[in-house]
C-alpha cells in the first residue's frame, strides 16, 4: 500500500505539472509515449495466447494518430468579419489518413510476409485491436489539451474524475464491498465500489464547475458518462488480463502493475469527454 501511494502521488504530480505548464506538443508527445508503452504491454498479453501483432507498423501508426490529433487540434479558426485566420503546425494530417495508411500497410505486409499463413488473422486482429482499443481512444487526451483557452483545465478535469473515482472505489470496495460486480473478469470489483467510483467522478464535476466555463449540470452529465466509460475500460482491460492468465499487464509502475493498468479507465473516458464537450458546449 505504501509503495502504491508513493508511486501514485509522484505520477500525479508529474502529470499535473506537464498539463499545467508544458506546451501542447509536450503533452501530446508524453501521451504518445504512454500509449506506445501500453501497446507493447497489450501485444505481450496477446503473445501469451499465441497472437503476434505487426508490432512495429502498429507502433508507427499509433504515433501517427497522436501527431494527427495534435496537428488537427492546433489549427485554430478565428473569424473576424469575413476573414478566417488559421494557425497551426506546418503539416496537418487527419486520423482517417493514418488509419487508411495502417490498412494498406498491413495489407502489404500480409501479402509479403514470410510467416505461416495461420499467423495472418491473429497478426491483423492484434494490430487493429491495439490501434482501435488503445491508441485511438487514448489519443483524445492530446485533442482535449488542444481545446482553445480551456484545454488544460478540461484535461485536468478528465484526469481528476478518473483518479477520484478509482481512489474512492478502491477503498470502498476494500472495506465495505460485498456484492460482486463482474466476478468472471475481476473478482475484487464490487457494486459498492462501482457506485463509489461514480460518486467520486460526479463530485469532481461539481467542484470543477467553478473553474471550467460550462453549465454545472452539463459538466456533471459529462463526468457521469465519462465515469461509466472509464469503468467499462477498466473491465475490458481485466478481460484482456484474464484471457492471458496474468494479474497485471506489466511491471513498469511500482505498486500499480503496468502502464495499461494505469490508463485503462482513461482510454475510454477521454473520447467521451471530448465528444460531449464538442456536442454540448
Amino acid at each position: 500500500m505504501g509503495l502504491r501511494i508513493v508511486t501514485g502521488v509522484a505520477l500525479i504530480a508529474v502529470v499535473v505539472a506537464i498539463v499545467m505548464w508544458a506546451p501542447a506538443w509536450v503533452v501530446a508527445l508524453a501521451a504518445a509515449g504512454i500509449a506506445l508503452l501500453a501497446l507493447l504491454e497489450f501485444f505481450a498479453l496477446g503473445e501469451r495466447v499465441g497472437l503476434r501483432a505487426f508490432r512495429y507498423w502498429t507502433l508507427i501508426c499509433a504515433a501517427g494518430i497522436f501527431y494527427a490529433q495534435y496537428s488537427t487540434g492546433s489549427v485554430e479558426l478565428q473569424r473576424f468579419g469575413v476573414y478566417v485566420l488559421s494557425r497551426g503546425v506546418g503539416l496537418t494530417i487527419s486520423v482517417e489518413a493514418v488509419l487508411i495508411a495502417f490498412l494498406f500497410g498491413a495489407a502489404a505486409m500480409v501479402l509479403a510476409m514470410r510467416r505461416p499463413l495461420q499467423d495472418v488473422l491473429p497478426a491483423i486482429g492484434m494490430s487493429a485491436a491495439g490501434l482501435l482499443f488503445v491508441a485511438l481512444p487514448f489519443s483524445y487526451v492530446a485533442r482535449i489539451d488542444e481545446i482553445a483557452r480551456q484545454g488544460g483545465a478540461l484535461l485536468l478535469f478528465t484526469l481528476a474524475l478518473i483518479w477520484a473515482g478509482d481512489t474512492l472505489a478502491y477503498f470502498t470496495g476494500k472495506f465495505i464491498g460485498r456484492v460482486p460486480m463482474a466476478s468472471a473478469l475481476s473478482p475484487k470489483k464490487t457494486w459498492e465500489g462501482a457506485i463509489a467510483n461514480f460518486v467520486g467522478s460526479v463530485m469532481v464535476g461539481w467542484f470543477a464547475a467553478r473553474w471550467i466555463n460550462m453549465d454545472p449540470a452539463t459538466l456533471l452529465f459529462i463526468a457521469g458518462l465519462a465515469n461509466i466509460a472509464g469503468q467499462m475500460g477498466d473491465l475490458l482491460e481485466s478481460a484482456y488480463k484474464r484471457g492471458a492468465s496474468v494479474k497485471d499487464s506489466g511491471t513498469m509502475v511500482p505498486g500499480h502493475g503496468g502502464v495499461l493498468d494505469r490508463i485503462d479507465s482513461l482510454i475510454l473516458a477521454a473520447p467521451v469527454v471530448w465528444f460531449l464537450w464538442v456536442a454540448l458546449k
